[in-house]
């Protein structure tokens, strides 16, 4: 079993202003002399947690951990506002953010809409990266969220009936259902949405049985947000980040993805990989979207070699 690196407390933390009203909040951890590396958090609007830092050894790292506008300790909370948030300011904030911090250049690391984020970003700012590593690979192309919310409902009919709204576009439908000004109709939204994110996931080797329970207010958030950008692509010419990859040249990468991972089918990682010159393709044949032994170790393999 890959062993992850202890759990360590944040040496430095802000909210960092990126304008349009908005702050980010940000973290750091491990030596402050270390090799600067980024963790963008999945979602959107999953927010981070302090074990994200566990995957870096932290003798030789200097970790930047941040909430993505709307989420977290972040503000104004996506249960309030989605104003001025898409995936270009979510890549301004970073630059932004890299700059007050006095960074060159870091490595980029994400894993599902973290991967997006960190691809967008590499691809508009090359120079700023040193090394990406990502897991569960996600373009947010319209065709991939297509199969999420509607595709994969071959393998859960019963499921997808409680879920569908019958609209043409479920996505964008939930999204004006999460808009509501009528706090009951927010959480039946954010109850079916999330269940159905959780059905997904549950042929998963070792997943959790679906659950009912009460949502948190970062549920709602997570809800909000997630329909907010996949009912528009995530402001995304379709095929654009795979099409732009040619531009990660010269920056080392490694590909991590669970080939039972019905939430992002693997093609999403082929065909990433082949446009990406140089890039690592690693298929664990015996998981899927969550974390695995396997894929874990992947990471922290590459991760400690990239800090040598």
């Amino acid at each position: 079993m890959a062993e992850l690196y202890p759990l360590t407390e944040p040496y430095d933390h802000g909210l960092l202003d990126v304008g349009d009203g908005h702050r980010v909040h940000w973290e750091t951890y491990g030596n402050p002399a270390g090799k600067p590396a980024v963790f963008l958090h999945g979602g959107p609007g999953q927010g981070s947690a302090p074990g994200m830092a566990r995957a870096f050894d932290p003798a030789r790292y200097r970790v930047v951990l941040l909430d993505q506008r709307g989420c977290g300790r972040s503000t104004p909370h996506a249960t309030a506002s989605v104003h001025a948030n898409t995936t270009d300011h979510l890549v301004a904030d970073l630059e932004k953010l890299r700059e007050h911090l006095g960074i060159e250049r870091w490595l980029v690391t994400g894993g599902s809409w973290g991967t997006t984020l960190a691809l967008v970003y590499a691809e508009r700012f090359p120079e700023r990266v040193s090394e990406i590593v990502v897991s569960a690979i996600s373009t947010t192309r319209r065709s991939e969220i297509d199969w999420l919310y509607r595709g994969v409902r071959r393998f859960f009919p019963e499921e997808w009936a409680r879920f569908s709204l019958g609209a043409e576009d479920d996505v964008a439908a939930y999204a004006r259902l999460m808009a509501d000004p009528d706090p009951v109709v927010r959480q039946r939204a954010a109850a079916a949405w999330c269940r159905w994110e959780e059905v997904v996931l549950s042929l998963e080797p070792g997943a959790p049985p679906v659950s009912d329970a009460p949502l948190s207010e970062a549920a709602h958030a997570f809800v909000r947000l997630t329909t907010h950008y996949y009912a528009n692509a995530g402001w995304l010419e379709e095929g654009a980040v795979i099409r732009d990859a040619g531009r990660l040249a010269g920056i080392p990468g490694v590909l991590i993805h669970g080939r039972l991972d019905l939430s992002c089918p693997v093609t999403t990682a082929v065909e990433l990989a082949e446009a990406w010159p140089g890039a690592q393709l690693l298929v664990d044949d015996h998981s899927g979207h969550r974390g695995s032994d396997v894929k874990r170790g992947w990471k922290l393999a590459a991760l400690d070699r990239f800090a040598a």
